[in-house]
Formats: structure tokens, sequence, C-alpha cells
């Protein structure tokens, strides 16, 4: 079966941090580029890192910049999202996504004091 499974979510206090793991199975993620998407309640699904098939970045948002590190295990066919210094803006559910799958059930982040 061809799906992403995302997790690695949680509550954490403002300043904290997260890693995000996003699970391949019934193909080579790295085969792929892949992105990270958040979407806060009420919002719109939001790009906000991206690496290639090559491992190079494509991009990271510009409020994520800098506190977060998108970055790939081809080993366990897993991407990561490392997240420092969490603000309660990040507040939102997390997916991952690549051209081969349709969208997973996402991680909830929780950042609050």
């Amino acid at each position: 079966q061809v799906r992403l499974v995302e997790s690695g979510g949680g509550l954490v206090q403002p300043g904290g941090s997260l890693r995000l793991s996003c699970v391949a199975s019934g193909f080579t993620l790295t085969d792929y580029d892949v992105y990270w998407y958040r979407q806060r309640s009420g919002g719109l699904r939001e790009e906000i890192a991206g690496i290639r098939e090559t491992g190079r970045i494509i991009r990271y948002e510009a409020s994520v910049k800098g506190r977060f590190i998108i970055s790939e295990d081809s080993g366990k066919n897993t991407a990561y999202l490392q997240m420092n210094d969490l603000k309660p803006e990040d507040t939102a559910m997390y997916y991952c996504y690549t051209s081969r799958t349709s969208w997973g059930q996402g991680t909830q982040v929780t950042i609050s004091s």
C-alpha cells in the first residue's frame, strides 16, 4: 500500500522542540520531492518546507526559516521535520506530501504554556 504516515506531534511549551516523522511505505521516498505542510484551525493548508529527491532543500516558508529543518533518512524511508523555538502560532496539523501519494492523516502540534 502506497502511503505516508506522519507522527511526532504533541503539546509543547513555547520555545520547545519537536521532531516530526513521515514514514513512507510502498514506494521509495527519496525518489520524490518531499514537502511538509501545515494547516491551522480554520485556515488553508500551507507549504512550509520542501526537499528535492537529490537532498537539496527546495525552500522554507519565511516564518519557519532558521527554526525548522527538513531532512530524510533513505535507510528508514523516512522524512523528518525538526522544529525548534516553537511558537504558539506554529500550532497546526502537520502533513507530509509527495506527488506519489494522497494526503495522510497528519500529526497535531500544539504550542501552549
